[in-house]
């Protein structure tokens, strides 16, 4: 038996065979395996429509991944006023980089593989957003311009901005996320 599911880019990237494995033990290869083309992430990038683009342009945190040339995964969070991230195009995100504790764990992992996660959480309707992407840091003293217009006066001035190419996104999964409200919401 085979899934109706129209393969996707972000189906390619995730489900590598290994998960396919394991999606085929739980029995829900049946749901998901049609949205794996044959374990390539080739074919073209999926854009972010209207609703994805609504959820990261309102956003006021998200959680960034990159890994470690070692192969150990690395997770952050960041933070901003609502419409600190940036969606430039349908296939372009981009934030100002503000400098927290100063580790630069984070750019000096996209300095040796600009492969990124992203995953958004709207609490309050119990939405999440991943999308899989390739990242450009772009240094104030290099485009002075472009970090000022992505920081576009939302906090302090930042050295650096991040451009993130986006390659997949995927909505999925409200089960486990508990609704929160923050102050905005009452």
């Amino acid at each position: 038996m085979t899934s109706p599911a129209t393969p996707t880019r972000y189906g390619s990237i995730a489900f590598t065979p290994p998960v396919a494995k394991r999606q085929e033990a739980a029995g829900s290869i049946y749901t998901y395996g049609g949205f794996r083309a044959d374990g390539e992430d080739t074919g073209p990038a999926e854009g972010l429509g209207g609703r994805l683009r609504a959820l990261i342009e309102a956003a006021d945190s998200f959680f960034i991944a990159t890994v470690t040339p070692d192969g150990w995964p690395y997770l952050q969070h960041r933070g901003g006023p609502p419409g600190f991230v940036r969606v430039l195009d349908n296939q372009t995100i981009a934030f100002a980089e503000y400098p927290g504790n100063q580790q630069f764990v984070t750019i000096g992992n996209l300095d040796v593989d600009d492969r990124i996660a992203l995953i958004f959480v709207d609490y309050p309707t119990r939405t999440r957003v991943k999308v899989f992407g390739r990242a450009t840091v772009v240094e104030r003293t290099d485009d002075p311009a472009f970090v000022d217009l992505v920081t576009d006066g939302t906090q302090a001035r930042t050295d650096r901005a991040m451009v993130i190419r986006v390659e997949a996104s995927d909505i999925n999964c409200r089960r486990n996320i508990t609704p929160k409200y923050g102050e905005r919401a009452i």
